[in-house]
């Protein structure tokens, strides 16, 4: 099998420059999403003077949540919401055992019993702030909820939408293999960049019937994409795989959504809410209620 055909790339012609790139749903995490991590610096999250401590208050029980002062955009957003009163009487709205819970759709807050949500904000969006590997899907991330790449290829985040990573634990042979699908789908991703600086080429090529043409330009692009990835290749950092392997999470996210905190108290309440019973939308059957957020420093 040569190299074209171990990438997938068959997709290259003028149709596919425009149709391969990955799908997403409006609001909502995915569980599926596809990875662009590419650099491998150790993680620090620990307390910094510019950080912003919020309690929640659910139905369930107090959560509490640090505010990482280096995603200035999420967290003073976030705050101005919570002071405000925007989230007070919403929903958590989409709830995954051993994956997220997510809350922060204004719609959930006088919803009716399965209506489903995940659709609502507060009318704008946030440019990304992804910070890889210096903040990632562990378990307790706070992170930013969004539509997906085929829509929204800046990646720009909800304007209140967020989830609070539950995740699971990985053993260090199924993370091995995650990174080499990462580095596959970072190929992948440079590839069709490349591709689509070529679009006008591979019409010409295409017009002429130029077969063997089209083939000495896909193994071109496929080294250079290669030649790219292999400069900085996708892959965990030591901390996020210590992490991954002890206290867990959802490493498929890191590097595509916005992680701008993490719980630091609270953490039970988050498992139990996201233990309880859900209709076939991931929404709880019985509501999980934010009854109001206060910022305390």
């Amino acid at each position: 099998m040569n190299r074209f055909q171990r990438f997938g790339f068959l997709c290259l012609t003028v149709t596919a420059l425009s149709g391969c790139a990955g799908s997403g749903n409006s609001g909502k995490t995915e569980s599926d999403n596809s990875n662009d991590m590419t650099t491998t610096q150790p993680a620090d999250t620990a307390a910094k003077q510019d950080d912003i401590l919020v309690d929640i208050k659910t139905t369930m029980g107090d959560i509490q949540v640090r505010l990482f002062g280096d995603t200035p955009g999420h967290r003073d957003n976030f705050a101005k919401l919570a002071k405000e009163g925007y989230y007070d009487g919403t929903l958590f709205h989409r709830v995954i055992n051993d994956f997220m819970v997510q809350a922060g759709d204004p719609d959930s807050r006088t919803a009716p019993a399965g209506k489903m949500l995940g659709e609502g904000d507060p009318g704008y969006t946030l440019a990304a702030e992804i910070d890889y590997p210096k903040h990632y899907h562990k378990r307790g991330a706070l992170a930013a909820a969004r539509t997906g790449d085929n829509v929204n290829p800046e990646r720009r985040s909800s304007g209140s939408q967020f989830y609070i990573v539950t995740g699971k634990v990985f053993n260090d042979s199924t993370l091995t293999q995650m990174e080499r699908n990462m580095q596959m789908q970072q190929v992948s991703t440079i590839f069709q960049e490349l591709a689509q600086k070529q679009a006008d080429k591979v019409k010409e090529l295409r017009k002429n019937r130029d077969q063997a043409g089209l083939q000495k330009l896909q193994e071109e692009l496929i080294a250079e994409a290669e030649k790219k990835a292999a400069e900085n290749p996708a892959k965990l950092s030591d901390q996020a795989r210590q992490d991954y392997t002890t206290i867990g999470g959802t490493p498929h996210l890191d590097g595509a959504y916005t992680v701008f905190g993490e719980v630091t108290k609270g953490m039970d309440v988050v498992d139990k809410i996201q233990k309880v019973e859900t209709d076939r939308n991931d929404r709880p059957k019985e509501d999980v209620r934010i009854i109001s957020m206060s910022v305390v420093k």
